[in-house]
């Protein structure tokens, strides 16, 4: 019997084509060695359950025999009321689920327990801000489901403890969102039955190209089928489900023949029919025609709107590396330019302390204060590093007050490339618009054969175990090529607004 695990449904989550693939792809073409981050969060995760379920007293444990071996001992114990049951295996008809934990209540019933080495909630710790992660909340029900089907749940809840030890109650008769009206077992419900298709070859579905698949195993596999496809996830930013419904509603599923349709008709056709490429307004309609067309003709990069460079004397390139797991930011770098002069201005935490992070953010707003008060421009990629800092600030509130925070990222003097600039008022021959996509089409190259942001991760990782410099001298120069690829990017983008705008 093929089972519906939560594994499954959390990839799922992740991506709907990995369930087929997974059971139904030609293996050959399957990645056997996981992805070095991956593997990553998987020993973290693993090491983080192990010292919460220290902190647990007594339990039994079941990790240990095959599969039926384990479920019948699981039944057993919660027959016999075992306050705590460690890698439980629960089992009816095609669901298979394994919790960490099955917490026994006071009435005799259990509910299901998982460690995570992530934030309990999805966005910030606000109270007002909590939302579920679906791939938490997903699983929960899995398992819930299982026990009421065995008789051993009464109760539509789950338990979640964080990378912070907080138990965190996951209600999954709760709404998933003020948009979304549907409670979590109705997503649960709808998900499982996707999955279960998936697995039996009832349904299939295509691959498509986010940017999390580089961490997919089916990597290469996929991009090869959207590239030879000419997939219309092959543009940026237009996505599966965009993808899906272009496909459904024109029958288009090439870039090539997106590019010569009629978008009179077509907007005229979403007046009469609401339903009609619901979700794509027509702006959005005109871009994907216009990015196919670049694509497919391989056109120069193109500027639609003007953009004021801040004027100052200092330019900083700015670029952080931190690891999510730890919640830490263990570098800073600033590659700074003064006229013709050029340096590279790195702050590095060299243990993972807080002492070193905050000594570390110590050093690099030394730095900004010892440069001419207001001249001195800041460019950086993606909205990460600001919100990364608004965290910190958090933490170490007597590093930096909000006001030198807020006036560092001032828009007239601190510039998103990609949010500012890049992902509004230009459109380039990529189906990516990432940094180092960019950086790379305009001929910059990274010194590391393996460069980015999860492997500094795994580099840093690493050089915490052996102390050995030549990690951190990876890092060191990882970072630095970042910040001089950001460099690359607004002088081409500043010397491209000179050469003159194009019309949307």
């Amino acid at each position: 019997m093929e089972y519906i695990t939560a594994s499954a449904l959390y990839n799922y989550t992740q991506c709907p084509h990995r369930v087929w693939r997974d059971k139904h792809g030609t293996q050959e073409e399957k990645n056997p060695e996981p992805n070095p981050f991956v593997q990553l969060l998987w020993d973290k995760g693993a090491q983080h359950e192990k010292n919460v379920i220290a902190t647990f007293g007594e339990f039994i444990d079941l990790s240990a025999g095959t599969l039926q071996e384990r479920f019948e001992k699981t039944l057993s114990e919660m027959k016999k009321g075992t306050e705590l049951i460690f890698q439980g295996v629960l089992i009816s008809e095609n669901l298979l689920g394994i919790p960490d934990l099955l917490k026994r209540k006071s009435d005799g019933m259990y509910m299901p327990l998982d460690i995570k080495s992530g934030r309990g909630y999805e966005g910030s710790e606000e109270e007002d801000d909590q939302k579920y992660k679906k791939h938490y909340a997903i699983q929960l029900c899995h398992y819930v489901e299982i026990l009421k089907k065995l008789g051993f749940a009464n109760l539509d809840k789950g338990l979640i403890i964080d990378i912070h030890r907080k138990e965190i109650v996951y209600d999954f008769t709760q709404e998933i969102s003020v948009r979304n009206k549907n409670t979590w077992w109705v997503y649960y419900f709808e998900t499982r039955n996707e999955v279960q298709y998936l697995l039996e070859n009832k349904t299939q579905n295509k691959p498509a190209l986010s940017g999390i698949c580089k961490l997919c195993p089916w990597y290469k596999s996929c991009k090869k089928w959207v590239e030879d496809s000419d997939d219309l996830t092959a543009l940026f930013s237009l996505g599966r489900s965009r993808r899906d419904k272009i496909n459904e509603d024109l029958g288009i599923e090439k870039v090539v023949d997106i590019i010569g349709i009629n978008l009179p008709n077509i907007f005229e056709k979403k007046l009469l029919d609401k339903n009609f490429l619901y979700g794509i307004g027509e702006k959005t309609i005109q871009k994907v025609v216009r990015r196919a067309l670049m694509l497919h003709t391989k056109a120069s990069p193109v500027i639609y709107k003007r953009f004021d460079f801040p004027q100052k004397t200092y330019e900083l390139f700015f670029d952080i590396e931190d690891d999510p797991t730890q919640e830490l930011v263990y570098l800073h770098g600033v590659y700074e330019r003064v006229g013709n002069k050029e340096r590279f201005v790195p702050f590095v935490a060299e243990n993972n302390s807080p002492d070193a992070e905050e000594k570390a953010w110590s050093e690099f707003w030394a730095y900004i204060r010892s440069l001419p008060k207001d001249d001195y421009a800041v460019y950086y990629y993606a909205p990460h590093e600001k919100t990364t800092y608004r965290k910190m600030r958090e933490t170490y509130p007597n590093v930096v007050t909000d006001e030198e925070l807020d006036n560092f990222f001032d828009p007239t003097k601190a510039v998103d490339l990609y949010t500012h600039l890049i992902s509004k008022s230009t459109d380039w021959p990529l189906g990516s618009y990432s940094l180092k996509a960019i950086a790379q089409y305009l001929g910059f190259k990274w010194r590391d054969k393996s460069p980015s942001g999860a492997e500094s991760i795994q580099w840093y990782n690493h050089y915490l175990q052996t102390n050995d410099k030549k990690d951190l001298n990876r890092i060191l120069e990882y970072n630095e090529d970042d910040c001089k690829a950001t460099m690359i990017i607004k002088d081409y983008l500043e010397n491209l607004q000179k050469k003159g705008l194009s019309n949307e």
